[in-house]
């Protein structure tokens, strides 16, 4: 018990908030008629001067470019042009500090150091520089020269740093997406299982509805063999990112069509008009699932094309997603109760060690799931509120894993600018609590349970979901979601079976399922499944 409580404080003690940077905006805005304005990430210390809370307090100044020199020296200037002007000058050679004092004996009202390596806190001890009392900030150096390419050489720049919003309504979004997908996903697998096991007991269909399964069952080996290649894909990932993105998004591209394509046509299936058929190559085909093919395939290549085309690109990514999941959900079957906890136990493990504990093996600190998701050759992004700081040299500068939800971040801070304007939610935490809820309901379909399981265990679910945002809104940093949907919907599951008096029935899910035909389903007198005898 000791040894468990230990293990505990030492996990909520990885949980606890990191000490960041403050977060700003640069207030740019060119003189041309009408002025063209944009925002900037800012990086300062708010130990050492404080700035606006919003525009109307803010004075503005006009930016001197002086990115030639690092400011380590007052003869590296000439005397006169930095008086009342907004300074920019190159990171390097010497302190923060050292640059602030120079440029304010020069006369300068701020002080922007340009950054080419990551952002990162400014930290110098202020002993010794009380006397400097300029604002000083750190920018990044790309965002000096598209400021140029934007507005032009004559620009005049103020700094405010808005009060972070206390809730953020794109996780609304993403709650809503989430339970959702699971729920349709576990409901679709319940109407498979239905219909499989009527054509079970009827024999002259058991060959064919055999031919059409495109089921996938997971045993307990399948299982840790599977967390297994996900912790090798993950490291892969982590290393040989560059190459290997353009790889996931081939594979998310022709998985994500079909499983558009599968999903679509199951609806298409239930509609009784537009049936025409045409023969090809001694086949009978369906003329508007022809149509629904280019359909899907076109959706998924216009993604591939525009993927980076932030504004609404990430609609058609989060429509392929759920298509993705939808799919996974409904043909990746586990057989029992028993594989159910394997998987989620294993993933959750999983989930915890890439985030909280890789940390402290990586040399840049950072978190190897959280690099990964938000993409460790793109430009500072937030999964979930974790900061992730990234080189600015890339191969792939737009390039990330569309294995994510995103949506856009609704409320505007300088998180929006510094960080990544979307939340994001890993397919993983639909997918895998997504396999128990259909595992819930393909027994509910077995035993005549009356959807008891799998309503309970949605609500479970989207009570995980709910706890996940509570705790990433009090810690603001990135939470693993499985940490909180794993033990919900497992405790929940648990709880409804012994309650029932049906955990054997539950745990050993494949005894009471339909392994060969030997097995004949009892019909119920509306003609659903009951209970199996041999």
């Amino acid at each position: 018990m000791r040894a468990a409580a230990l293990l505990w404080a030492a996990l909520w003690g990885l949980l606890l908030p990191p000490v960041t940077a403050d977060e700003g905006i640069l207030h740019a805005s060119g003189s041309g008629v009408p002025p063209v304005t944009k925002d900037y990430c800012i990086i300062y210390n708010s130990n050492w001067i404080s700035i606006p809370k919003s525009l109307d307090n803010a004075t503005f100044s006009t930016l001197e470019n002086l990115t030639s020199t690092v400011l380590c020296n007052s003869s590296e200037v000439p005397s006169g042009l930095m008086k009342d002007k907004a300074v920019v000058v190159m990171r390097g050679n010497c302190t923060f500090l050292e640059k602030a004092r120079i440029a304010q004996s020069s006369g300068a009202k701020m002080l922007l150091i340009a950054s080419k390596p990551r952002l990162s806190p400014l930290s110098d001890n202020k002993t010794g520089f009380e006397d400097v009392t300029i604002p000083v900030a750190l920018i990044r150096y790309n965002d000096i020269v598209d400021m140029q390419l934007t507005l032009g050489n004559e620009v005049n720049v103020t700094l405010y740093s808005p009060p972070l919003p206390e809730f953020d309504y794109s996780m609304v979004v993403i709650f809503l997406i989430a339970v959702f997908t699971v729920a349709l996903g576990g409901y679709w697998s319940g109407v498979a299982e239905l219909e499989n096991l009527k054509a079970i007991a009827s024999p002259g269909e058991r060959e064919t509805r055999r031919k059409k399964e495109e089921n996938v069952t997971f045993t307990p080996v399948t299982v840790i063999l599977f967390v297994v290649i996900c912790c090798v894909m993950l490291v892969l990932l982590y290393f040989f990112y560059k190459w290997l993105v353009y790889v996931i998004i081939s594979v998310f591209c022709l998985a994500s069509a079909m499983s558009l394509y599968n999903c679509l046509a199951a609806l298409i299936g239930e509609i009784p008009f537009g049936q025409c058929r045409i023969a090809c190559c001694n086949k009978s085909i369906e003329v508007r699932l022809i149509f629904l093919a280019v359909f899907c395939i076109a959706a998924a290549v216009i993604w591939a094309v525009f993927r980076n085309e932030d504004r609404w690109a990430w609609i058609l990514q989060d429509i392929l997603g759920v298509a993705f999941c939808l799919n996974f959900i409904k043909t990746l079957k586990m057989p029992n109760f028993k594989s159910c906890v394997i998987l989620l136990g294993l993933l959750l493990l999983y989930d915890v060690f890439f985030v909280f504990i890789t940390p402290f093996i990586t040399k840049n600190g950072a978190s190897i799931m959280v690099e990964v998701a938000a993409g460790p050759f793109g430009n500072s992004e937030k999964n979930d509120g974790n900061l992730v700081e990234v080189p600015t040299e890339r191969s792939a500068p737009h390039e990330k894993l569309p294995v994510v939800i995103r949506v856009p971040r609704l409320e505007y801070s300088a998180s929006t600018l510094c960080d990544m304007p979307f939340s994001l939610l890993g397919f993983g935490d639909i997918i895998v609590p997504g396999l128990l809820v259909a595992y819930c309901r393909r027994f509910d379909v077995q035993t005549g349970s009356s959807s008891v399981y799998y309503i309970s265990c949605t609500i479970a679910y989207a009570i995980g979901m709910v706890l996940t945002f509570i705790v990433l809104a009090l810690m603001k940093m990135g939470q693993p979601a499985l940490l909180y949907l794993v033990p919900c919907t497992l405790i929940t599951s648990s709880l409804v079976a012994w309650r029932r008096r049906e955990m054997k029935k539950f745990w050993k899910g494949s005894n009471y399922q339909v392994l060969d035909s030997s097995r004949t389903p009892l019909l119920q007198d509306d003609g659903t499944p009951g209970l199996y005898r041999k």
